[in-house]
């Protein structure tokens, strides 16, 4: 990873973050595709192409508490229509370190392309690598500046079984770099879970800002 965006991540994985002192740092975007917002204990990196003096001041003016104006709804709403872009959800941001030796056996790697879920993680993600297993898929693929990032996807009727733990403990094997970073919907309380049985923790928020499909 290289860039500004890429520094602030690398040293959070480390667990060196930005002062806590309410303040949001303001930098390009890493690439074409990721825009966005990352929210860090009391202090925030909006990436963005957008004017830098724009965005502080469309902070400046949303209502509420200033340490989570970034993540406001009236913040975001302004940013998604100034920029052109959607989101999905605010999603937690957890890092994990990378394991030596191989996974657990019963992964298989899918080299076709036109997979669903390859298809899907393509859309966020750079060099796309997807294992599947009896009732499971595990993505891993390079994502915001750079990052491995993994995804985990489990069957319903393959539920129960901590499939997903395994899942998510084989990208930390399989990821080609010293940390492997996923995200959750913190809603989504049986991933979060899932994550953490796994040995991810958590560094900050994030909202991910994509580009129209068509672009």
């Amino acid at each position: 990873m290289s860039g500004a965006l890429a520094d602030v991540l690398a040293a959070a994985a480390r667990g060196t973050f930005p002062p806590p002192d309410g303040s949001t740092t303001v930098v390009g975007q890493p690439s074409a595709r990721d825009a966005g917002v990352l929210a860090l204990t009391a202090h925030s990196v909006v990436f963005t192409d957008e004017d830098p003096e724009w965005v502080r001041a469309t902070l400046a003016a949303t209502p509420g508490d200033p340490l989570a104006a970034t993540m406001n709804p009236y913040f975001l709403s302004a940013l998604m229509a100034r920029s052109g872009r959607g989101m999905n959800t605010i999603d937690l941001l957890t890092v994990a370190d990378a394991l030596p030796g191989e996974p657990e056996p019963g992964l298989r790697e899918i080299a076709d392309p036109e997979h669903p879920r390859v298809v899907r993680a393509m859309r966020y993600r750079d060099e796309v690598r997807v294992w599947a297993a009896d009732g499971g898929v595990v993505v891993l693929g390079r994502g915001v500046a750079g990052r491995w990032e993994a995804g985990i996807e489990v069957d319903e009727a393959a539920r129960g079984r901590r499939l997903g733990e395994r899942l998510a403990l084989a990208a930390r094997h399989l990821v080609p770099d010293a940390v492997v970073w996923a995200q959750q919907s913190p809603g989504n309380a049986r991933s979060v879970r899932t994550f953490q049985a796994a040995g991810f923790r958590a560094v900050g928020a994030e909202a991910l800002l994509s580009r129209p499909p068509s672009e």
